[in-house]
């Protein structure tokens, strides 16, 4: 179980790189006089996307606490 608590940080760590770069992706486009708005939305759509998968395996990873 440990390996699997493991696995899964490394990929929160991976999905917080790619989060991260679309963000500045999403910047640089915004920043253009004439940007596709469609790409926009796709890269915003895809950023939502990993910050919600991110949150599910921050779930994952925090142990149950007993009531």
């Amino acid at each position: 179980m440990e390996d699997n608590l493991h696995s899964i940080g490394r990929r929160i760590i991976e999905l917080q790189i790619e989060h991260r770069d679309l963000d500045y992706l999403v910047d640089k486009l915004m920043e253009e006089d004439n940007y596709d708005e469609l790409q926009l939305r796709r890269l915003k759509k895809r950023r939502l996307k990993i910050k919600d998968t991110i949150t599910l395996l921050q779930l994952q990873q925090t142990p149950d606490t007993p009531a």
